[in-house]
């Protein structure tokens, strides 16, 4: 199916307006413009209109308001009149001065005003955009064979797929050959490879024998001269030990012997429990002595007590008698 369209044109569209028919004006002038706040005179038109009672309190306040503003002109203290020869002078007070006052009133002039949205309606599907036609369709017949010979065009794509095929497989078979040959390659290099790692161990093994041997060879050698030293210093100590000793000994004896630490045991037999136990015996033995030698002077002293008692009766029985 053929199909054609005409080449696009552009339309042409006036942009500017012509300046003849522009009509010049000072909308300062126009009664077409308000002028003030518009929210306010339309809430308030809107509220007076839709509230009656609202209206009634607004003049009840604006009535009050009036009559309070009134009794308190009644009320307010005037000035008296000014006395002959005299006359008042107006200065910043009385009613200039109530022209900058505010009054305060606790009464807050206040308006309800509520509304009401309408319910959101669903929006309804969007429907599909479907361009505008533009152009002429033309259309024109084809016979098999006017385009396409499938014989002669599949002829180069064969010979570029058969070419192609063969070349793959030609590069398949050289990579099969270097492949094999790198394994050669590779087989040799790893024999190699192998026979020099085991000369490598080989080489490593030996040295860590010879290393080892002299590790111990040297630490039999430190531990000779070490012991060898250690029998130079004690013999070195044995010698000056013998030699500090020497006259030492003799004096650590006599002292010993001196503060009784060597002692003969019949000796020290004797005078540490013999002695005592003696000195004891004979101190008991004299004790006892003492007792009756002044039991006895006691008896003694109180037998010739009563004697010298006896001889003076008598005495005075034979002075009586004689008398």
């Amino acid at each position: 199916m053929f199909t054609y369209s005409s080449h696009p044109k552009p339309v042409e569209i006036r942009r500017y307006r012509d300046l003849n028919q522009l009509q010049y004006g000072n909308i300062m002038y126009d009664r077409r413009v308000v002028r003030g706040n518009l929210h306010d005179q339309q809430v308030t038109s809107k509220n007076n209109n839709s509230d009656p009672g609202m209206q009634q309190r607004q003049q009840a306040y604006r009535r009050r308001a009036i009559a309070r503003k009134q009794s308190k002109e009644q009320l307010k203290t005037k000035t008296p009149e000014a006395i002959q020869g005299r006359q008042h002078v107006v200065v910043q007070t009385g009613e200039t001065l109530y022209s900058f006052l505010e009054e305060l009133s606790n009464i807050i002039q206040v308006s309800e005003i509520d509304c009401q949205t309408d319910e959101f309606l669903d929006k309804p599907s969007t429907p599909l955009f479907v361009p505008a036609k533009s152009g002429v369709d033309v259309e024109t017949q084809i016979e098999e064979g006017d385009l396409f010979d499938f014989d002669l065009e599949v002829q180069p794509v064969l010979e570029v797929l058969v070419g192609k095929t063969i070349e793959q497989s030609l590069l398949e078979v050289m990579e099969e050959e270097e492949l094999a040959c790198l394994r050669t390659q590779q087989r040799v290099f790893q024999e190699l490879r192998n026979n020099e790692l085991a000369e490598v161990q080989r080489l490593e093994e030996q040295e860590r024998r010879y290393r080892e041997e002299k590790e111990r060879r040297v630490a039999q050698q430190k531990e000779v001269l070490k012991k060898e030293q250690e029998t130079a210093e004690k013999i070195a100590a044995r010698v000056f030990s013998q030699q500090y000793l020497a006259g030492l000994l003799p004096a650590v004896f006599s002292s010993l012997r001196r503060h009784g630490y060597f002692y003969d045991p019949v000796e020290k037999d004797i005078s540490v429990n013999f002695l005592p136990w003696l000195i004891a015996e004979v101190n008991k033995q004299l004790d006892k002595r003492y007792t009756a030698r002044e039991v006895l002077d006691n008896i003694i002293y109180e037998v010739t007590l009563k004697r010298l008692e006896d001889f003076k009766h008598l005495k005075f029985g034979q002075d009586c008698s004689d008398s």
